[in-house]
């Protein structure tokens, strides 16, 4: 390594952040340090494999390159900002970020499987009026690499409280943020969380939730990756729809047409998820009218019972209402789910944590 001054060493602001680097960046970076190419699997394989923090513990680099790296490096930016566990095992972690910008991310179990639930953006532009992650609108898009700590913290937790033992194996990106108005950003964070260098999870494994965003789905399913794509629909309906979701503005068809096109690239079936708001969504015609959607596209359904969040003018259906409504779908032959709420006992719902410190900070 080449010696130079303190005055010459990159600024905080000037640091790499080692998640946001892809192995062909990474063995660029210490190439044109002097550093052999085989150098940058070896740091891999420390951090993705091993869980290191710190440069220190990388035995098998020589020291020189261990204190370069630290100098120049960050392999995590984030700390925990708080934390909170529901009963049946669901854990929250809001992160900040080195500018005091934070989100959420949340680990899921379920016996062997364990979900993490990333977040794409800091707040959301989207707007929906059911969701806590938009109430503030949107602060910035998150980088590759800050959406790739979420799942290398999730990861950690994983490795460390899971029963029995655990992998991480399954992501969703469904947490804060509408994640293909970060497309670039996502699409790298993708590639790192399902590389054999990286996080290695299945892109099977992996499902992008989208409000809906037609040009970047047609983009998404001419990347060649093998994401399972979920629409954030809610609504039947044109009216409907475009009042519950600000941004949804786009025709139901050209969403449609847009789902089939992903499908036709990718052979993966594409989801549509409703979320179910008592008195507003769930009534008979609305049924019906999602069955003719569903019928013009190869996909399934996933029903949520809302999670209400304080403030906002929305309820939680009851068990009963919400297993009527699945059950008209499927006498209209409707493949549709109703999924499981979790972690409803610690405001679990997409950016409610966040939300909640921001308020308690606020009166401080």
């Amino acid at each position: 390594m080449t010696e130079e001054s303190a005055a010459d060493r990159p600024t905080i602001a000037q640091r790499r952040h080692l998640l946001d680097m892809d192995r062909a960046a990474l063995e660029d970076w210490l190439m044109e340090a002097g550093q052999e190419r085989y150098r940058a699997a070896q740091v891999l394989q420390w951090v993705y494999e091993r869980g290191a923090i710190t440069f220190d513990v990388m035995s098998n680099l020589p020291k020189d390159l261990r204190t370069w790296l630290a100098e120049r490096a960050d392999i995590l930016r984030s700390r925990i900002a708080g934390e909170s566990v529901s009963r049946d095992g669901t854990r929250k972690l809001l992160l900040a970020w080195p500018d005091d910008q934070t989100v959420e991310t949340v680990w899921i179990p379920d016996g062997t499987r364990h979900t993490a639930c990333l977040s794409s953006q800091v707040g959301c532009p989207v707007g929906c009026r059911f969701c806590a992650s938009g109430a503030a609108g949107v602060q910035r898009d998150l980088t590759a690499g800050e959406i790739v700590e979420q799942a290398w913290r999730v990861r950690a937790l994983v490795s460390a409280m899971a029963e029995g033992g655990g992998r991480l194996s399954n992501i969703v990106l469904m947490g804060m943020g509408e994640p293909l108005a970060n497309y670039d950003a996502v699409v790298k964070a993708v590639r790192i969380l399902n590389a054999p260098w990286g996080l290695g999870v299945g892109a099977r494994k992996i499902t992008l939730s989208t409000v809906g965003l037609p040009k970047q789905i047609r983009r998404l399913a001419d990347e060649g990756l093998q994401l399972n794509l979920a629409l954030s629909l809610h609504a039947p309906n044109e009216r409907l729809r475009r009042e519950l979701i600000p941004w949804g503005k786009v025709p139901i068809e050209e969403l449609l047409e847009a789902c089939a096109y992903y499908f036709q690239r990718t052979g993966r079936e594409v989801t549509l998820e409703y979320v179910l708001l008592a008195d507003v969504n769930m009534q008979p015609e609305h049924a019906d009218q999602l069955a003719r959607i569903v019928r013009r596209l190869r996909c399934n359904v996933n029903l949520l019972r809302y999670n209400a969040v304080p403030g906002l003018p929305f309820a939680r259906p009851t068990a009963e209402a919400a297993f009527a409504f699945q059950s008209r779908l499927r006498e209209l032959g409707v493949n549709a789910h109703l999924r499981k709420s979790r972690g409803a006992d610690i405001e679990a719902a997409c950016g409610q944590l966040r939300r909640r410190t921001s308020q308690v900070a606020d009166t401080q």
